[in-house]
Protein backbone atom coordinates (compact mmCIF):
# COMPACT_ATOMS: atom_id res chain seq x y z
CA UNK A 1 0.00 0.00 0.00
CA UNK A 2 1.39 3.38 -1.02
CA UNK A 3 1.43 6.13 1.55
CA UNK A 4 -1.13 7.08 2.81
CA UNK A 5 -0.92 11.14 3.45
CA UNK A 6 -1.82 13.15 0.45
CA UNK A 7 -0.88 16.87 -0.12
CA UNK A 8 -3.08 18.43 -3.09
CA UNK A 9 -0.81 20.59 -5.43
CA UNK A 10 -1.45 24.12 -6.17
CA UNK A 11 -3.17 23.09 -9.70
CA UNK A 12 -4.70 19.65 -9.93
CA UNK A 13 -4.29 17.74 -13.01
CA UNK A 14 -5.77 14.50 -14.14
CA UNK A 15 -4.13 11.32 -13.83
CA UNK A 16 -6.35 8.80 -15.91
CA UNK A 17 -4.71 5.88 -14.87
CA UNK A 18 -5.32 6.44 -10.55
CA UNK A 19 -9.21 6.05 -11.12
CA UNK A 20 -9.77 1.96 -10.32
CA UNK A 21 -11.86 -0.31 -11.75
CA UNK A 22 -14.04 2.39 -13.51
CA UNK A 23 -11.09 5.19 -14.49
CA UNK A 24 -11.63 3.78 -17.97
CA UNK A 25 -14.70 5.82 -18.21
CA UNK A 26 -14.50 8.47 -15.89
CA UNK A 27 -12.98 12.02 -17.04
CA UNK A 28 -13.13 15.64 -16.76
CA UNK A 29 -14.48 16.38 -19.84
CA UNK A 30 -18.09 16.31 -21.19
CA UNK A 31 -19.14 15.75 -24.49
CA UNK A 32 -18.71 13.17 -27.03
CA UNK A 33 -15.88 10.76 -27.68
CA UNK A 34 -17.54 9.46 -30.84
CA UNK A 35 -19.98 9.22 -33.43
CA UNK A 36 -22.80 6.78 -33.10
CA UNK A 37 -25.83 6.98 -33.52
CA UNK A 38 -28.73 5.06 -31.31
CA UNK A 39 -30.86 2.32 -32.39
CA UNK A 40 -34.52 3.51 -32.45
CA UNK A 41 -37.40 0.39 -32.20
CA UNK A 42 -40.75 0.55 -32.75
CA UNK A 43 -42.57 2.01 -29.78
CA UNK A 44 -42.57 5.44 -28.59
CA UNK A 45 -40.57 5.03 -25.33
CA UNK A 46 -36.66 4.31 -26.16
CA UNK A 47 -34.78 3.44 -23.32
CA UNK A 48 -31.01 3.54 -23.32
CA UNK A 49 -29.78 1.94 -19.98
CA UNK A 50 -27.98 -0.95 -17.85
CA UNK A 51 -29.35 -2.61 -15.05
CA UNK A 52 -27.80 -0.63 -12.38
CA UNK A 53 -29.52 0.20 -9.50
CA UNK A 54 -29.85 3.58 -11.31
CA UNK A 55 -31.23 2.05 -14.50
CA UNK A 56 -33.45 -0.39 -12.73
CA UNK A 57 -35.58 2.44 -11.10
CA UNK A 58 -36.95 3.02 -15.02
CA UNK A 59 -37.24 -0.62 -16.22
CA UNK A 60 -39.14 -1.28 -13.02
CA UNK A 61 -41.50 1.65 -13.28
CA UNK A 62 -42.11 0.78 -17.33
CA UNK A 63 -43.29 -2.38 -16.11
CA UNK A 64 -45.34 -1.79 -13.49
CA UNK A 65 -47.27 0.77 -15.66
CA UNK A 66 -47.74 -1.87 -18.18
CA UNK A 67 -48.94 -4.26 -15.59
CA UNK A 68 -51.38 -1.25 -15.12
CA UNK A 69 -52.68 -1.62 -18.51
CA UNK A 70 -51.29 1.52 -19.77
CA UNK A 71 -50.47 0.40 -23.57
CA UNK A 72 -48.45 3.47 -24.26
CA UNK A 73 -45.49 2.50 -21.71
CA UNK A 74 -44.52 -0.29 -23.82
CA UNK A 75 -41.04 0.38 -24.79
CA UNK A 76 -37.71 -0.70 -26.58
CA UNK A 77 -35.05 -1.06 -23.71
CA UNK A 78 -31.36 -0.75 -25.29
CA UNK A 79 -28.28 -2.09 -23.63
CA UNK A 80 -25.76 0.46 -23.06
CA UNK A 81 -22.60 -0.88 -22.28
CA UNK A 82 -20.59 1.43 -20.25
CA UNK A 83 -17.19 -0.21 -19.94
CA UNK A 84 -17.46 -0.05 -23.80
CA UNK A 85 -17.89 3.81 -23.20
CA UNK A 86 -20.99 3.50 -24.93
CA UNK A 87 -22.55 6.35 -23.24
CA UNK A 88 -20.01 8.46 -24.91
CA UNK A 89 -21.46 8.28 -28.11
CA UNK A 90 -22.87 11.34 -30.18
CA UNK A 91 -25.97 9.76 -30.04
CA UNK A 92 -26.45 8.92 -26.53
CA UNK A 93 -24.87 12.02 -25.48
CA UNK A 94 -27.68 13.77 -27.37
CA UNK A 95 -29.93 12.14 -24.86
CA UNK A 96 -28.07 13.06 -22.22
CA UNK A 97 -25.51 15.42 -21.91
CA UNK A 98 -24.27 13.90 -19.11
CA UNK A 99 -23.23 11.03 -20.41
CA UNK A 100 -24.86 8.62 -17.32
CA UNK A 101 -27.56 5.91 -17.63
CA UNK A 102 -30.37 5.85 -18.10
CA UNK A 103 -31.86 7.96 -20.66
CA UNK A 104 -35.14 8.28 -22.27
CA UNK A 105 -36.51 9.36 -25.65
CA UNK A 106 -40.00 9.80 -25.89
CA UNK A 107 -40.88 9.72 -29.90
CA UNK A 108 -45.07 10.28 -28.75
CA UNK A 109 -44.25 13.57 -29.02
CA UNK A 110 -42.86 16.15 -31.99
CA UNK A 111 -40.66 17.09 -31.49
CA UNK A 112 -39.24 14.34 -29.25
CA UNK A 113 -39.01 14.89 -25.70
CA UNK A 114 -35.57 13.69 -24.02
CA UNK A 115 -35.38 12.98 -20.45
CA UNK A 116 -32.15 12.23 -18.37
CA UNK A 117 -31.51 11.36 -14.55
CA UNK A 118 -33.40 8.39 -13.32
CA UNK A 119 -35.27 10.48 -10.79
CA UNK A 120 -36.61 12.80 -13.13
CA UNK A 121 -37.24 10.06 -15.88
CA UNK A 122 -39.76 8.33 -13.01
CA UNK A 123 -41.22 11.75 -12.00
CA UNK A 124 -41.82 12.24 -16.01
CA UNK A 125 -43.42 9.07 -16.51
CA UNK A 126 -45.75 9.31 -13.25
CA UNK A 127 -47.21 12.93 -14.60
CA UNK A 128 -47.62 11.11 -18.28
CA UNK A 129 -50.13 8.29 -17.36
CA UNK A 130 -51.24 9.31 -13.83
CA UNK A 131 -49.93 7.00 -11.86
CA UNK A 132 -47.45 6.15 -8.68
CA UNK A 133 -47.72 9.54 -7.27
CA UNK A 134 -50.00 10.15 -4.87
CA UNK A 135 -52.30 13.11 -6.15
CA UNK A 136 -53.27 14.60 -2.43
CA UNK A 137 -50.94 17.39 -2.15
CA UNK A 138 -49.79 15.85 1.00
CA UNK A 139 -48.76 12.37 -0.17
CA UNK A 140 -47.21 13.81 -3.57
CA UNK A 141 -45.14 16.12 -1.17
CA UNK A 142 -44.14 12.81 0.99
CA UNK A 143 -43.45 10.92 -2.52
CA UNK A 144 -41.34 13.41 -3.59
CA UNK A 145 -39.72 14.16 -0.49
CA UNK A 146 -38.41 10.61 -0.60
CA UNK A 147 -37.44 10.77 -3.84
CA UNK A 148 -35.32 13.21 -4.06
CA UNK A 149 -33.85 11.82 -0.53
CA UNK A 150 -33.15 8.87 -2.54
CA UNK A 151 -31.25 11.21 -5.39
CA UNK A 152 -29.21 12.84 -2.84
CA UNK A 153 -27.89 10.09 -0.80
CA UNK A 154 -27.15 7.90 -3.22
CA UNK A 155 -23.78 9.81 -4.00
CA UNK A 156 -22.77 8.48 -0.56
CA UNK A 157 -23.70 4.84 -1.54
CA UNK A 158 -22.33 4.46 -4.59
CA UNK A 159 -20.12 6.60 -5.24
CA UNK A 160 -18.87 7.46 -1.93
CA UNK A 161 -19.12 3.89 -0.13
CA UNK A 162 -19.27 1.58 -3.23
CA UNK A 163 -16.65 3.14 -4.54
CA UNK A 164 -14.15 3.29 -1.43
CA UNK A 165 -15.58 -0.30 -0.11
CA UNK A 166 -15.70 -2.23 -3.54
CA UNK A 167 -13.76 -0.46 -5.96
CA UNK A 168 -11.16 1.59 -5.18
CA UNK A 169 -7.28 0.35 -6.17
CA UNK A 170 -6.35 0.62 -2.10
CA UNK A 171 -8.26 0.37 0.81
CA UNK A 172 -8.33 3.06 3.20
CA UNK A 173 -9.91 3.16 6.63
CA UNK A 174 -10.93 6.88 6.75
CA UNK A 175 -13.02 6.95 3.41
CA UNK A 176 -14.98 3.52 4.44
CA UNK A 177 -15.45 4.33 7.83
CA UNK A 178 -16.92 8.08 6.71
CA UNK A 179 -18.56 6.10 4.43
CA UNK A 180 -19.91 3.40 6.05
CA UNK A 181 -21.38 5.75 8.86
CA UNK A 182 -23.12 7.68 6.86
CA UNK A 183 -24.79 4.20 5.03
CA UNK A 184 -25.77 3.06 8.35
CA UNK A 185 -27.26 6.24 9.02
CA UNK A 186 -29.58 6.00 5.92
CA UNK A 187 -30.48 2.64 6.40
CA UNK A 188 -31.64 3.93 10.08
CA UNK A 189 -33.81 6.81 8.75
CA UNK A 190 -35.08 3.85 5.78
CA UNK A 191 -35.78 1.58 8.87
CA UNK A 192 -37.62 3.90 11.54
CA UNK A 193 -39.89 5.07 8.16
CA UNK A 194 -41.07 1.79 7.45
CA UNK A 195 -41.51 0.88 10.76
CA UNK A 196 -45.11 2.40 10.66
CA UNK A 197 -45.85 2.41 6.98
CA UNK A 198 -46.06 -0.78 4.23
CA UNK A 199 -44.04 1.65 1.61
CA UNK A 200 -41.70 4.22 1.73
CA UNK A 201 -44.24 7.10 1.06
CA UNK A 202 -47.05 5.75 3.32
CA UNK A 203 -49.94 2.91 2.35
CA UNK A 204 -48.95 3.29 -1.31
CA UNK A 205 -46.65 1.60 -3.74
CA UNK A 206 -44.98 5.07 -5.37
CA UNK A 207 -42.23 6.11 -7.21
CA UNK A 208 -40.63 6.19 -4.27
CA UNK A 209 -40.15 2.42 -3.60
CA UNK A 210 -38.71 2.14 -7.48
CA UNK A 211 -35.91 4.89 -6.72
CA UNK A 212 -35.03 3.44 -3.50
CA UNK A 213 -35.22 -0.24 -3.59
CA UNK A 214 -32.82 -0.78 -6.41
CA UNK A 215 -29.98 0.87 -4.00
CA UNK A 216 -31.40 -0.52 -0.75
CA UNK A 217 -33.03 -3.10 -1.37
CA UNK A 218 -29.93 -4.85 -3.08
CA UNK A 219 -27.45 -3.17 -0.59
CA UNK A 220 -29.83 -5.60 2.04
CA UNK A 221 -29.86 -8.66 -0.26
CA UNK A 222 -25.56 -8.80 -0.83
CA UNK A 223 -26.27 -7.50 -4.58
CA UNK A 224 -23.61 -4.90 -4.42
CA UNK A 225 -20.28 -4.28 -3.10
CA UNK A 226 -20.60 -7.67 -1.13
CA UNK A 227 -21.60 -5.56 2.27
CA UNK A 228 -24.46 -6.63 3.63
CA UNK A 229 -22.23 -8.68 6.33
CA UNK A 230 -20.13 -5.49 6.65
CA UNK A 231 -23.16 -3.02 7.57
CA UNK A 232 -24.88 -5.96 9.13
CA UNK A 233 -28.06 -5.22 7.09
CA UNK A 234 -30.30 -7.70 8.48
CA UNK A 235 -30.51 -5.38 11.80
CA UNK A 236 -32.92 -3.33 9.75
CA UNK A 237 -35.74 -5.24 9.97
CA UNK A 238 -38.41 -3.21 8.28
CA UNK A 239 -36.27 -2.42 5.44
CA UNK A 240 -35.49 -5.98 4.77
CA UNK A 241 -39.00 -6.55 5.02
CA UNK A 242 -40.24 -4.08 2.70
CA UNK A 243 -37.25 -5.62 0.30
CA UNK A 244 -39.04 -8.75 0.32
CA UNK A 245 -41.95 -7.67 -0.23
CA UNK A 246 -41.10 -5.65 -3.32
CA UNK A 247 -39.19 -8.24 -4.79
CA UNK A 248 -42.58 -10.49 -4.98
CA UNK A 249 -43.98 -8.37 -7.30
CA UNK A 250 -43.69 -9.59 -10.83
CA UNK A 251 -43.32 -6.04 -12.04
CA UNK A 252 -40.12 -5.75 -10.15
CA UNK A 253 -38.56 -8.60 -11.17
CA UNK A 254 -39.05 -8.30 -14.90
CA UNK A 255 -37.73 -4.67 -14.27
CA UNK A 256 -34.49 -6.39 -12.43
CA UNK A 257 -33.57 -8.45 -15.78
CA UNK A 258 -34.22 -5.53 -18.37
CA UNK A 259 -31.02 -4.28 -19.54
CA UNK A 260 -29.04 -6.70 -17.06
CA UNK A 261 -25.38 -8.20 -19.10
CA UNK A 262 -24.14 -10.56 -15.80
CA UNK A 263 -25.08 -12.79 -13.64
CA UNK A 264 -27.51 -16.02 -13.81
CA UNK A 265 -28.10 -16.15 -17.70
CA UNK A 266 -32.12 -16.74 -17.04
CA UNK A 267 -32.00 -13.57 -15.91
CA UNK A 268 -30.33 -11.12 -18.25
CA UNK A 269 -32.27 -9.96 -20.94
CA UNK A 270 -30.03 -7.50 -22.63
CA UNK A 271 -32.40 -5.71 -24.57
CA UNK A 272 -35.96 -5.65 -24.28
CA UNK A 273 -38.73 -4.62 -27.36
CA UNK A 274 -41.43 -7.14 -26.55
CA UNK A 275 -43.25 -8.60 -23.48
CA UNK A 276 -42.58 -11.97 -24.71
CA UNK A 277 -38.93 -11.31 -24.69
CA UNK A 278 -38.91 -12.34 -21.15
CA UNK A 279 -39.48 -16.07 -22.07
CA UNK A 280 -37.82 -16.27 -25.42
CA UNK A 281 -34.80 -14.01 -25.19
CA UNK A 282 -33.20 -14.25 -22.36
CA UNK A 283 -29.40 -14.72 -22.45
CA UNK A 284 -29.55 -18.57 -21.68
CA UNK A 285 -32.16 -19.04 -24.51
CA UNK A 286 -29.84 -17.05 -26.79
CA UNK A 287 -26.95 -18.88 -26.58
CA UNK A 288 -28.75 -22.27 -25.93
CA UNK A 289 -29.86 -21.20 -29.44
CA UNK A 290 -26.87 -20.79 -30.71
CA UNK A 291 -25.44 -24.00 -29.32
CA UNK A 292 -27.82 -25.93 -31.49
Amino acid sequence: MTDPTYTPPRVWTWDAESGGRFASINRPIAGPTHDKELPVGKHPLQLYSLATPNGVKVTIMLEELLAQGFEGAEYDAHLIRITECDQFGSGFVGVNPNSKIPALLDRSADPAIRVFESGAILLYLAEKFGAFVPTDPAGRAECLSWLFWQMGSAAMLGGGFGHFYAYAPEKYEYPINRYAMEVKRQLDVLDRQLASREYIAGDQYTIADMAIWPWYGALVDNKVYEAAEFLQTHTYTNVVRWTRQLEERSAVQRGRMVNRAWGDPSEQLHERHDASDFENRTQDKLDAGRDS
